[in-house]
């Protein structure tokens, strides 16, 4: 009885870590919304033992196990773009995750990044987004970029700039502690002098303070 239940617990565990995962998605134009033909490539997250392309505006792959997957896209005129997908995150076996391509010259928010009110200090459900940004860099070796900070235009000026400062300053020590190198990454504070909104509510300050990435150099 007991050799039964070990087998059954063997066979149990292989299939539950050899299931299959589709991994799918489109790669679209972050501002209009429109399909981008790309260089899609999708590797093992982080060693790249297992690794594909795909030169489409769509892509659809199997993952098997428990391993995370990188999938970067790039095409001519925009912007490189790495997103990161857990096998956690399947629903029915599926994952469904679009990449949005920006434009080259435009900034891209990182709409992901979220601080301590008043601090420069990341709260730990960014890290997944600034891990993404990582591995696009690694993958795209020249790629430079500036991150830029902003915050809304209440209180102190000089205390706004500073703390625009230090946002930026935090996530680029975050970027050099995951080994991308420092003089790949400027930064740019701007306080509250370039708003997005100049609407006296609640809504438009939080859509003021951001950190902006620019890629400088590609």
């Amino acid at each position: 009885m007991k050799r039964y239940l070990l087998v059954f617990f063997v066979v149990g565990a292989t299939n539950l870590f050899a299931q299959e995962i589709t991994v799918q998605g489109n790669v679209l134009d972050a501002i209009n919304g429109k399909s981008v033909k790309a260089n899609v490539r999708y590797k093992s997250y982080p060693t790249g033992g297992i690794s594909g392309t795909f030169r489409d505006s769509t892509f659809s792959f199997t993952i098997f196990g428990s391993s995370k997957y990188q999938v970067t896209a790039d095409a001519e005129g925009f912007i490189p773009q790495t997103i990161i997908v857990d096998p956690t995150e399947s629903v029915n076996n599926k994952i469904n995750r679009n990449i949005l391509l920006t434009s080259t010259g435009r900034a891209i928010r990182l709409d992901n990044l979220v601080f301590e009110m008043g601090k420069s200090v990341i709260n730990s459900k960014s890290f997944a987004g600034l891990d993404e940004i990582v591995a696009m860099m690694k993958d795209n070796k020249k790629v430079v970029i500036q991150l830029e900070g902003h915050t809304d235009s209440g209180g102190d000026a000089k205390r706004n700039m500073a703390l625009s400062q230090d946002r930026v300053e935090a996530v680029k020590k975050y970027l050099s502690s995951k080994g991308v190198a420092k003089d790949r990454v400027m930064t740019k504070a701007f306080g509250g002098n370039q708003p997005l909104s100049t609407e006296k509510t609640e809504a438009a300050r939080s859509l003021n303070r951001r950190v902006e990435l620019r890629v400088l150099n590609d």
